[in-house]
């Protein structure tokens, strides 16, 4: 099979295609034909080796030869200890703990797929698993009339973001280049903001904060919150989301303005809701771009370089 590979941490110039075995699946995995793998700043984090963390499990070589962690597919092959799929059903899942995305075939763990609604493609259905939980989760709670920003909000997560905070009735304001702004009034956004030119603080107090890219330090999430105001983070550089970890908690005691991370709970249950939504109209899978197999590492630095309009989506056929 066609697999994108690398065994260097680098620029998109590191990955080559390669022909290489089709896997086998353990007892508790399936092998998925893949038909679509979606981008996720995850894949370009592990390409390039940072933040840090990125390097878990491979510190000074990639944990992973491929990556691509949202895929939807046909189930190919099952494992003995697979009772929740058989050959021919159509799934999608996120991927994080195996990868291999970016692939003719993959392996997943069974536990991390589930069945594609009909009603959806397999490019549609790809951009759910990691980019939906993360929108899920970190707009959970907000109400009608809460003032909620989002950082980044012009990606895939942000885009899911934009729109399940408006559901809820809130006033939403949402952060991103300059290419990006009427995109973000499109999916809803009250007011929006270039972050080169603004800054939080032009647009505060917050109710909440949704940020997906992390780049302010504790004390300016602080200062941009209501009293009683939430800021979560997910991702970004190690030297910002330590002192969010360590000062942001005890600025949270000390001011009742909470700071920290958001940590993203995985699997079907956690994404197949915002499913759900798109099928009922509720929510729209904004697809920017769809690139082929060879054209992964153009894919990579299209969402790496923050140009990608919601998602972006590599189709196998």
């Amino acid at each position: 099979m066609r697999a994108v590979v690398y065994d260097r941490y680098g620029p998109p110039s590191v990955l080559r295609v390669e022909e290489v075995p089709v896997p086998s699946p353990g007892p508790e995995q399936v092998l998925v034909e893949v038909a679509a793998t979606s981008i996720n700043l995850s894949d370009w984090e592990c390409l390039r080796g940072t933040p840090l963390y990125a390097r878990i499990g491979g510190l000074r070589a990639p944990k992973h030869r491929t990556l691509g962690s949202d895929v939807a597919g046909r189930v190919s092959a099952v494992g003995d200890a697979v009772t929740r799929f058989a050959e021919g059903d159509l799934v999608y899942g996120d991927n994080l703990e195996l990868m291999g995305g970016f692939a003719e075939y993959t392996i997943v763990p069974e536990s991390a797929l589930a069945k594609k609604p009909d009603g959806l493609t397999f490019a549609q259905a790809s951009t759910l698993p990691q980019a939906g939980a993360i929108a899920l989760q970190g707009t959970a709670g907000v109400g009608a009339g809460q003032r909620v920003l989002i950082n980044g909000a012009g990606g895939g997560s942000g885009a899911f973001a934009i729109q399940l905070a408006k559901r809820a009735g809130a006033h939403v304001t949402g952060i991103d280049n300059a290419g990006k702004l009427g995109f973000m009034r499109s999916l809803g956004a009250d007011e929006v903001g270039d972050y080169r030119r603004q800054d939080l603080s032009d647009f505060a107090p917050f109710d909440r904060i949704l940020d997906l890219v992390a780049t302010r330090s504790p004390f300016a999430c602080r200062r941009a919150l209501a009293p009683g105001g939430r800021y979560q983070c997910v991702g970004g550089a190690v030297r910002r989301l330590l002192p969010i970890v360590t000062v942001g908690a005890l600025l949270g005691r000390t001011t009742g303005r909470r700071v920290g991370m958001l940590v993203v709970k995985q699997g079907p249950p956690h994404f197949e809701p915002l499913a759900e939504d798109c099928l009922a109209g509720d929510v729209t899978i904004r697809i920017d771009r769809t690139f082929g197999l060879d054209e992964v590492p153009e894919a990579l630095a299209y969402v790496g370089h923050g140009r990608a309009l919601g998602k972006a989506v590599v189709a196998l056929g």
